[in-house]
């Protein structure tokens, strides 16, 4: 891992990825392009998810489905900043996701990328909050899904992070 990434427990033992350093400031205006630039890095490799040995491939079109998606325009405030700086950790979220699931592809649009259907996982990701001294105070928790599409030709490529939320009962005190 990455030394601005960390793999840490929260509840019941369960895995997040501890993302250190904020790359992605401000809440108002995220600056997506430079986010869409960042992930295009991951381009052309591909991951395994240990839990059920699934080998997730990176395709040219996720950086912008990532950045562009409606889902994503959507967002405001804190999520908006956690997708952006979830970017970090792709391949880290990919190790620990949980809960496979699949859905027959129900949109035409989506016939040839995802014409063998959609696989969703479950993942989760921290980010600091810092006091006024710039100590770190908590943790912010984030629980989000993994959209996979299974193209035809067998591959499963990482389409979007979607459906994110904040642990709201109780920040991870440090």
């Amino acid at each position: 891992m990455k030394e601005n990434i960390a793999e840490i427990s929260v509840e019941n033992g369960e895995k997040a990825i501890f993302i250190r350093r904020v790359l992605f400031k401000g809440r108002r205006n995220i600056a997506w392009h430079e986010v869409e630039n960042y992930l295009k890095s991951f381009v052309g490799k591909s991951y395994l998810i240990p839990e059920y040995g699934d080998r997730i491939f990176i395709g040219t079109d996720f950086p912008d489905e990532y950045t562009g998606a409606t889902y994503t325009k959507k967002l405001k405030g804190t999520l908006a900043k956690a997708k952006a700086n979830a970017a970090q950790a792709v391949p880290e979220l990919l190790q620990i996701a949980t809960n496979r699931r699949f859905k027959e592809n129900l949109k035409e649009k989506h016939c040839q990328d995802a014409g063998n259907g959609w696989y969703r996982y479950d993942t989760k990701f921290a980010l600091p909050v810092y006091g006024e001294n710039q100590e770190l105070e908590r943790l912010n928790i984030f629980y989000a899904v993994l959209l996979v599409r299974h193209s035809y030709n067998g591959k499963r490529y990482l389409y979007d992070i979607v459906n994110i939320k904040k642990e709201t009962s109780r920040p991870l005190k440090l």
